[in-house]
């Protein structure tokens, strides 16, 4: 997750000026699972010095980082059942024990590479 360093401007209508922004990205991508990207635009900081402009900026920047958070962890949780499946259909047995995958194997071990030793 990233926040990028440029200030960018939009506007909703001719009629509104332009209301400069900075970007809160995610970008997601993996060989195995379609790529996601999730975006926030905040308000840019505000130049003053007051504190209650400063604590509402920082309010809307951690409001947004937590639903942020909730989307990606949505995504990953989608991702990791579609893996899952994946190895189920293809699997040689070491993680399939008829038919059922170990649950808590695959949750200890999600996203890393798992050599299992053989007896």
């Amino acid at each position: 997750m990233a926040m990028s360093d440029t200030t960018t401007t939009t506007s909703a209508s001719a009629a509104e000026p332009d209301t400069p922004y900075q970007v809160l990205l995610a970008t997601y991508s993996s060989p195995n699972n379609e790529k996601f990207e999730h975006v926030y635009k905040l308000p840019t900081p505000p130049a003053s010095d007051k504190v209650s402009e400063r604590t509402a900026y920082l309010g809307a920047l951690r409001k947004a980082t937590g639903e942020m958070q909730e989307r990606i962890n949505k995504e990953l949780t989608a991702r990791m059942e579609e893996d899952k499946l994946r190895e189920a259909e293809s699997a040689d047995g070491s993680k399939v024990h008829g038919g059922v995958i170990d649950e808590a194997k695959e949750e200890d071990n999600y996203g890393e590479e798992v050599v299992e030793e053989e007896d």
